[in-house]
């Protein structure tokens, strides 16, 4: 076997210098500048984070401190993010953590880090979207609407429900937007993430005038443990940036603008997140803080309902750029590992006009619309967040080593204090892997094994580096 012989098999890598964008029907288009990019990663970080996570946590996990549970998952994720701007400049090129991974930690490590993301984003899209559904079901109910109970959840979820298929239909409208091209759902995204920061900007600014000091008392119902936990639960809110940084080859000037577009993102959400929590918190005491619509029940607890129906319609806008931007990750890693040969090639194929990936983003579509309309939340969501970590853990090993090992390379963004920021954002992902639950692990093993038998069965020898390999043998 030549691939054998003549390569370093499973650990061959990918050269950053020979990083090439492929055939013209396996090439995206450079359109996307750089506030386009941070509305992509604002649009993935601010969503159900606020409108629905924070007053879950608040209410059960950390009470008033789930202001510490935000700050604590913003730390870990910055030092994260700082390793991610630092390859999204040097390497410009879709795949984000997968490609980098394969640039430098070798194909396996490349393979199973782009193979954690397509489940991870796709069940994110998925959790998202069910999210949605219970400021869905609050303007319903504000209505007097009464519809079908078998349309309102997956079953189990209660009485008579046998599909949530609004959250269902969110996924394929957010399919198709996608494949209309990267110019006009970047526009849109644009749009409804300026929409979406002025909701939040009105409830900080109103709910300020209800604050109460007394709401915050205890501060740490739960103990310090309950905002650790918090912490490792909320992290899927603070980041985004991440699926952000696989549109880096639809990016006019990647180099530049995408480690900017990281940071300004992540900087945009983290003061949100604060202010937002503090006023939450602020206007209700914990024990009545609603799980699904807190703000608008908050809002509507003080009199000012009228106010909890826009805050119920820009929460269900807000978390639409949710399920855009981690669509957008999640078909851009897919067709980043096909375009390399380590999925079937027909995936990487691009439309003749757009020059977006719809096969995969029709695939992707239908995915997260089943996982949304027939699986619970709960079941849902344990299908995020490891993977992720173990890709932040990963990222953020690569920059030390490749910072000793190509020092030479031009760097259009220097990660700072490296080792020591990376090696932060490290312990951080592992910190936060041990506070998930065995179901996660089990899920994860699973995948992983799939993953494996993949890799071996297919992706081994059809690598676009088995053929260089075996062209040099």
């Amino acid at each position: 076997m030549a691939g054998l012989r003549a390569g370093e098999g499973v650990l061959r890598r990918k050269p950053i210098e020979t990083i090439e964008e492929g055939d013209a029907d396996e090439r995206l288009t450079r359109t996307l500048g750089l506030w386009q990019l941070t509305a992509i990663g604002v649009g993935g970080i601010i969503g159900a984070g606020i409108f629905s996570l924070a007053g879950t946590i608040a209410n059960g996990t950390a009470g008033p401190a789930v202001l510490i549970s935000f700050l604590i998952a913003g730390v870990a994720s910055a030092a994260a993010a700082f390793s991610y701007a630092e390859f999204a400049g040097m390497i410009p090129r879709a795949g984000s953590a997968y490609t980098y991974g394969y640039v430098v930690l070798g194909e396996l490590a490349g393979w199973f880090i782009g193979w954690d993301l397509l489940l991870e984003y796709t069940a994110i899209v998925a959790v998202v979207a069910i999210g949605i559904s219970g400021y869905i079901n609050f303007l319903l109910n504000e209505m007097n609407a009464e519809l079908p109970d078998w349309m309102l959840g997956a079953p189990g979820t209660g009485d008579g429900h046998r599909v949530d298929l609004f959250a269902a239909v969110l996924c394929l409208l957010i399919a198709y937007l996608l494949t209309l091209g990267i110019k006009n759902a970047a526009r849109f995204e644009t749009v409804v993430v300026i929409l979406k920061v002025l909701v939040v900007a009105v409830v900080v600014v109103v709910g300020f005038f209800h604050v109460k000091s007394a709401n915050y008392e205890p501060f740490f119902p739960f103990g310090v443990s309950g905002a650790f936990t918090g912490a490792a639960t909320v992290f899927f809110a603070v980041f985004g940036y991440d699926a952000m940084s696989t549109a880096a080859e639809e990016s006019k000037d990647a180099q530049r603008h995408m480690p900017r577009a990281i940071l300004y993102s992540l900087a945009i959400s983290m003061v949100l997140y604060v202010l937002a929590c503090l006023v939450l918190t602020g206007m209700q005491n914990y024990k009545d803080i609603d799980k699904e619509s807190g703000f608008s029940t908050a809002f509507k607890s003080v009199g000012l309902g009228g106010l909890a129906d826009v805050i119920a319609v820009g929460a269900i806008i807000g978390i639409l750029t949710v399920m855009f931007t981690f669509m957008l990750g999640v078909t851009r890693v897919w067709f980043s590992m096909s375009r390399d040969g380590l999925l079937p090639h027909w995936f990487a194929k691009t439309h003749p006009t757009r020059h977006v990936p719809t096969r995969v983003t029709w695939i992707v579509g239908f995915a997260s619309a089943a996982i949304a309309g027939f699986i619970p939340i709960g079941e849902a969501a344990e299908l995020t967040n490891i993977g992720i970590l173990l890709a932040f853990a990963v990222v953020c090993t690569a920059v030390i080593i490749l910072r000793y090992r190509r020092p030479e390379l031009p760097r259009a963004f220097r990660c700072p204090a490296v080792p020591l920021v990376p090696a932060i954002g490290v312990a951080a992902s592992i910190w936060l892997i041990t506070y998930l639950a065995w179901q996660t692990w089990l899920r994860f093993a699973v995948w992983f094994v799939v993953g494996l038998v993949v890799y071996f069965a297919y992706s081994y020898r059809h690598s676009g580096l088995a053929g260089a390999e075996d062209r040099q043998g």
